[in-house]
């Protein structure tokens, strides 16, 4: 994106899925930081879960993948969820709309890797909701990530979030 987000106190974000086929606004997401395309907000869940209670992202916005810290209502680390993403910011309406691409990476407190969703990556190129460059992007963002996970990198992921308390 390469430092295209201007003015971060009316952006407007959103969230945009294939599987299910939906667009929301992130309107309870706060903005804590901006800097080298990565951004740092803090949110509460939309859909409350009983294990999963508030977390913090940060959106590698030229890597192609979102980094999430999912705490617990005790503020407690329930696991990091790693999005592969695509954004699109539309500058006439300062909105940012950043769209799953489907599959993930769920690092545990104990630093096991699961890689999941994989198979709906077929599902929504088979159903045309998936294009062929859209997978491709995420397989390479996928790769970029892992890459970082297995070479010990994922502090260097979560450093952006460091110095926020938990909301």
């Amino acid at each position: 994106m390469e430092n295209r987000l201007r003015n971060l106190t009316d952006l407007k974000l959103y969230r945009r899925r294939l599987i299910p086929d939906e667009c929301v606004p992130l309107l309870q997401d706060i903005i804590l930081r901006y800097e080298n395309d990565v951004l740092v907000t803090s949110w509460k869940t939309i859909r409350p879960k009983k294990e999963m209670d508030h977390g913090y992202s940060c959106y590698y916005l030229n890597e192609g993948y979102k980094v999430s810290k999912f705490c617990r209502a005790d503020h407690t680390l329930l696991y990091y969820y790693c999005d592969i993403i695509s954004p699109r910011y539309e500058e006439n309406t300062n909105s940012l709309t950043v769209t799953d691409l489907l599959v993930d990476v769920i690092v545990f407190p104990d630093a096991s890797v699961r890689v999941v969703d994989v198979d709906e990556l077929v599902t929504a190129l088979n159903d045309g909701r998936l294009t062929l460059d859209q997978l491709k992007e995420a397989l390479q963002s996928l790769s970029r990530l892992l890459s970082q996970i297995y070479a010990g990198r994922l502090e260097d992921l979560l450093s952006p979030l460091n110095g926020f308390n938990a909301t």
